[in-house]
C-alpha cells in the first residue's frame, strides 16, 4: 500500500506537505480503487499504521515525494450540500475561496474548524468564502456539523467527493488540505497538514493583492512560498 505523498510543485504552485495521512474512503458501496491509501473506517478517529507508513518511504530519501498535478484553475464539480441539494462549485462565483477538505474522523480537521470558522466570519465581507468539503459518510458529518454548530457552506460526498480531490491533483488522498483560490478562480496555493492562522492570513493577504491588480500570479506564489518558509523557520 501507498502512503499518501505531495511535494512543492515547480514553479507553478505551493504545496506545504503535512505529516498527517490520509485515508481512503470505504462507502457502502465498496472501495475505491483509483484512490489508494491507508484505509480507515470513516467515522473514526485513526492515524495510520506504523507499518504502513514504512512501506510508503521504504527505498526514498526525505522529501522525494511524487509530483501533484495541481490545476491553475478551479477545476468545475458538484457536491451535494447538507440540504442534499447538488450544489456546483460555480455557484461561488466571484469569491476568493478556501476550500477545506477534511473527514469527521481526522484529528487535524477538527482542530482546524474553529480557525475556518473565524476565517469565513472575518473575511465574508471582502468576497472570500470559506467551503468544507467533507468526504466521509453523510450522516456522519451531518451529526457532527450540528454538534460543532459549523456555520461554514459544507458540501458532502463519498467516492464523488475523493473524485474532486484528484481534480486538484491529490490521487491519494490526504486530510486536511487547503485550497485558496482568487476571485478570477486561479488556484493560488495548496496547503496540505492543518491550516494555522499565520499561514492563512498570509496566503490571503497575497489573494487579496491579486483582486486589487496589486500583483500578478506567479509573484504572489513566490511570495507565498518565501513567507511559508519563514514562518516554518521560526
Amino acid at each position: 500500500m501507498n502512503a499518501p505523498a505531495l511535494r512543492i510543485a515547480g514553479a507553478a504552485l505551493l504545496v506545504v506537505v503535512a505529516i498527517w495521512a490520509g485515508a481512503r474512503f470505504h462507502s457502502a458501496r465498496g472501495p475505491a480503487q483509483r484512490h489508494p491509501g491507508v484505509p480507515v473506517p470513516a467515522g473514526e478517529a485513526s492515524a495510520p499504521n506504523p507499518s504502513d507508513l514504512a512501506q510508503a518511504t521504504e527505498g526514498q530519501s526525505p522529501g522525494a515525494l511524487p509530483p501533484a498535478k495541481i490545476p491553475e484553475r478551479l477545476p468545475k464539480f458538484s457536491l451535494e450540500d447538507r440540504a442534499g441539494k447538488t450544489t456546483p462549485i460555480a455557484s461561488f462565483d466571484g469569491k476568493s475561496l478556501i476550500i477545506n477538505f477534511w473527514a469527521t474522523w481526522c484529528a487535524p480537521c477538527r482542530s482546524e474548524i474553529p480557525l475556518l470558522e473565524s476565517l469565513h466570519a472575518e473575511w465574508s465581507g471582502r468576497d472570500v468564502s470559506v467551503v468544507g468539503i467533507a468526504v466521509d459518510y453523510r450522516d456522519k458529518v451531518l451529526e457532527f456539523a450540528d454538534r460543532f454548530k459549523i456555520a461554514y457552506p459544507l458540501l458532502i460526498g463519498e467516492q464523488d467527493a475523493l473524485d474532486v480531490a484528484a481534480k486538484f491533483g491529490v490521487e491519494t488522498p490526504v486530510f486536511p488540505f487547503t485550497v485558496f483560490t482568487d476571485r478570477r478562480g486561479e488556484v493560488v496555493a495548496l496547503y496540505v497538514g492543518e491550516l494555522h492562522k499565520p499561514q492563512a492570513e498570509l496566503i490571503l493577504s497575497q489573494v487579496q493583492s491579486l483582486n486589487r491588480g496589486l500583483i500578478e500570479l506567479p509573484a504572489a506564489r513566490r511570495a507565498i512560498a518565501e513567507g511559508l518558509s519563514a514562518l516554518k523557520s521560526t
